[in-house]
């Protein structure tokens, strides 16, 4: 693949980029007086938006915030989830909108049930039916049911089936292990686990009931299992215990009221994975996360009527809770739904999605991106992108080359890129371009979302105005995590400690330019400390990417007897590039010639991956285990664990 003169010229300069005018001037939020107005009256602003949420009972107070860092949003209020999501809409005769588009893996081979129009009307249906499957099993308001699925309509329905009823979710991505699994349940106390039969991936299923089945019976509450048939292999069924979704949503009666929920009752748990420690179960509660996923879904993508909305994320995590399923159906919104791998069979399985249903808004990963990247832009180029008129990225920090491929290769430089930052504890997004507005600068998530305030503060914990420091927030905000599942102290110990009860640690880096733009530079502990000079690992892997013969990198620090640390880089080149000595000398110089000699790596391992959980995430714990010759553990649940085998391989060859 070669490289385009143009993205060349991009990257040698800080280009920024304004809302094209015609996309500024027809989008809803493009009056640069709404931040000054929710920052005057941030109750105000949240207000607004409550309001237009369908209420049982209105509340009384927007924010009671008197003993901090325990907020209550709209307290007095009754809503319920499920029915913002679905009744209203099918109430105001849209029940044949299209929720989803849902596209299976292996959609070419399956025929129509391979693509399924699901409608809200069918989701409200699905939602009742099996709302009532579960009070039938004896779970009610309070109770906490798992759910550990593919990426199938079944999963959003029975998340909203939770939401109705008062039960509290708890989603594990179904990449997870089955410890992974008994771990999540066996803390939270789940009474019931909603599940599949296998789950498909790269065309072959790969058993989802088989594989837990034997930590199942180490759950002392789990007392029943909600089995969907997705891939037609027959697993065992424990009588009594195990039952076969159809068969019970068919029985079910199909009525089901929604359940009256305090605003501040909780709506669902997600663990997040610790690397080390035991993984913390993030609470978030009903009226609050649901007026703030609302907000910023409808907000950051400039959401139509007419919108085709893909976020290409899976449910397991809180990107798919609030920008799949929360957000996007409590706007009414027509989404994309997609099982499979990007890459199956062919590496242009997106943009053939993107064609199909005409897309308009496609929100992404910047690991998936980079994937694109090195693939070649001759997958994207080969299909109709048109439809496309706004982009965004979610996960991580964006690079710039990926960030001005995206825009080039994708958007055709016409669609406006919303780099968002956020994180599960938070809810939904916080710090974000409003794309009718934001001046972008590729690589910069940019300013607060109004009715958000965030600030840097620096080693003695005074704001920077200009510069880096550890990323706080400093005003409560609708969707912010009540607490961690029965660790209310380790809540407050992990987020409200260092700064006091009324700022929240967010726990990364940042920037902040002349033009008050943020810029996330990574985890606080992901910086390395090379002969005093405190270095971000995200600059030095931007630095790394930069290079034209690179398609990915991570970098670790370790532990160095001249220096205190050394930097080792891991490097994925694009293909058909060499990789060896020459190359090693050019990475170092090119990094040398981009931040300084200080930031040259001590060592440089190739491979044509990185250790990545199967969400993309790189796993840089492991990386660090294998510089240090450390035992890996279990590495079953990596995207591809042979890649941790070769890296192992060099590292022994090296010493």
């Amino acid at each position: 693949m070669t490289e385009e003169p143009e993205l060349d010229v991009l990257l040698g300069t800080e280009r920024t980029f304004p809302p094209p005018p015609a996309f500024a001037e027809a989008a809803a939020f493009n009056d640069p007086g709404i931040y000054e107005r929710a920052a005057a009256d941030p109750e105000g602003w949240w207000r607004g938006w409550a309001e237009q949420l369908e209420w049982i009972e209105p509340f009384d107070r927007v924010l009671d915030w008197s003993d901090p860092p325990h907020a209550k949003w709209f307290a007095g209020g009754k809503l319920n989830v499920s029915a913002n999501c679905l009744d209203r809409h099918v109430a105001a005769g849209n029940g044949d909108r299209v929720a989803y588009y849902w596209e299976a893996e292996d959609a070419d081979q399956t025929g129509p049930e391979g693509r399924k129009q699901i409608t809200y009307a069918w989701l409200l249906d699905q939602t009742q039916r099996f709302a009532n499957v579960l009070k039938g099993l004896g779970v009610g308001k309070g109770d906490v049911v798992g759910i550990f699925m593919p990426m199938v309509p079944e999963a959003a329905v029975a998340m909203l089936a939770c939401s109705r009823i008062g039960a509290v979710h708890n989603v594990v991505f179904g990449g997870f292990s089955a410890e992974s699994l008994r771990e999540r349940m066996e803390v939270s106390e789940a009474k019931a686990l909603v599940t599949a039969d296998a789950t498909l991936r790269r065309g072959k299923p790969v058993e989802m009931k088989g594989q837990i089945d034997p930590v199942l019976d180490q759950l002392p509450a789990m007392e029943h299992v909600i089995v969907v048939d997705r891939c037609g292999t027959g697993p065992s069924m424990n009588e009594g215990r195990d039952l076969d979704w159809a068969e019970a949503v068919s029985a079910a009666d199909p009525v089901c009221p929604p359940e009256p929920m305090d605003a501040e009752d909780p709506l669902y748990l997600l663990y997040t994975s610790g690397s080390t420690a035991k993984p913390k179960g993030i609470v978030h509660t009903t009226a609050g996360y649901l007026t703030h996923v609302t907000a910023t879904h409808r907000m950051v993508f400039d959401l139509k009527d007419d919108d085709v909305y893909w976020c290409a994320a899976d449910i397991g995590w809180v990107t798919g809770h609030s920008y799949i399923v929360y957000g996007p159906l409590a706007n009414g919104a027509t989404s994309v739904m997609y099982e499979g791998a990007p890459d199956y069979p062919g590496k242009d399985r997106w943009w053939e999605i993107v064609e199909r249903y005409r897309a308009s808004i496609l929100y992404t990963a910047p690991t998936a991106i980079r994937s694109f990247m090195k693939w070649g832009d001759e997958y994207p180029a080969a299909h109709d992108l048109s439809s496309l008129r706004l982009l965004g990225s979610v996960g991580e920090p964006i690079n710039p080359r990926a960030w001005l491929w995206y825009h080039e290769k994708i958007g055709g430089a016409r669609c406006p890129i919303v780099d968002t930052w956020w994180q599960t504890e938070t809810g939904g997004i916080m710090i974000s371009p409003l794309p009718g507005l934001t001046t972008t600068k590729p690589g910069s998530a940019t300013v607060p979302l109004p009715g958000i305030e965030a600030a840097i503060l620096d080693s003695e914990d005074n704001e920077v105005e200009v510069g880096a420091g550890t990323l706080v927030l400093t005003r409560p905000w609708p969707g912010m995590a009540r607490t961690l599942y029965r660790e209310p102290e380790r809540f407050v110990e992990t987020y409200w400690q260092r700064y006091g009860p009324a700022t929240y640690l967010v726990g990364d880096a940042a920037r902040r330019d002349e033009d008050g733009f943020f810029w996330i530079v990574g985890r606080i502990d992901d910086v390395i400390n090379v002969s005093g000079h405190r270095l971000s690992t995200m600059e030095v892997e931007s630095a790394l990417v930069s290079h034209p013969s690179v398609a990915e990198a991570a970098v670790i620090g370790v532990n160095d007897e001249h220096t205190g640390q050394a930097i080792v880089a891991f490097v994925t080149p694009r293909d058909g590039v060499e990789a060896g000595p020459e190359l090693t000398a050019d990475l170092r110089e090119h990094v040398a010639d981009r931040i300084g000699k200080l930031a040259r790596p001590k060592q440089t391992l190739f491979a044509s991956d990185l250790p990545k959980t199967r969400s993309g995430k790189i796993m840089r714990r492991l990386l660090r285990d294998v510089a240090d010759g450390n035992d890996l553990g279990d590495v079953s649940t990596l995207r591809d664990p042979s890649v941790v085998e070769s890296l192992s391989e060099q590292i022994s060859r090296d010493r």
